[in-house]
């Protein structure tokens, strides 16, 4: 037990005593997502989808 803690404590201190790295690179600007392909697809099918219940809901008056 004595050699397992006398271990850890030699193998801790000389990590504690490091300075602190420099955190990195610094990270790029944010890259733009277009809004295109799956999404204006979704988006056109869900005008369409409004736009038949709309035509449905004048033909039931």
């Amino acid at each position: 037990m004595f050699g397992t803690v006398a271990c850890f404590l030699l193998a801790v201190a000389p990590a504690l005593a490091q300075a602190p790295g420099s955190g990195g690179p610094t990270p790029n600007a944010p890259t733009a997502v277009p809004i295109d392909g799956g999404a204006s697809i979704l988006l056109a099918s869900g005008v369409a989808l409004g736009l038949k219940k709309l035509r449905e809901r004048r033909r039931a008056r």
